[in-house]
């Protein structure tokens, strides 16, 4: 069991880090900007049909940092409920031997 968690914490930090070291000039853009292009490819006339709530609120577009506060609060929320329903397990598992 150790060695097969070992190995995939390796095989996760190469996945990471080789496109790195390989791939020296590539761009590695968001699947924001990549859907971007190619819906400009394929319609060049396309007008949004829904703007994010925020920006109509504040009547601007949001600043990145605010964006990026707020993907780091949803990442935030998302690991907290994963490692609570862990430790749930854990421990249910737990009270269950003993």
């Amino acid at each position: 069991m150790r060695k097969t968690v070992v190995a995939a914490i390796i095989a996760v930090i190469l996945i990471a880090l080789v496109p790195l070291f390989v791939l020296k000039d590539a761009e590695f853009g968001g699947s924001d900007d990549a859907g971007s292009v190619v819906v400009e490819e394929v319609n060049s006339s396309y007008e949004p049909w829904a703007a994010p709530i925020l920006e109509k609120l504040l009547g601007k577009e949001l600043p990145g940092e605010v964006e990026s506060l707020f993907f780091c609060v949803q990442t935030g929320i998302g690991v907290g409920i994963i490692a609570f329903l862990m430790g749930r397990f854990v421990e249910r598992k737990k009270w269950m031997k003993g």
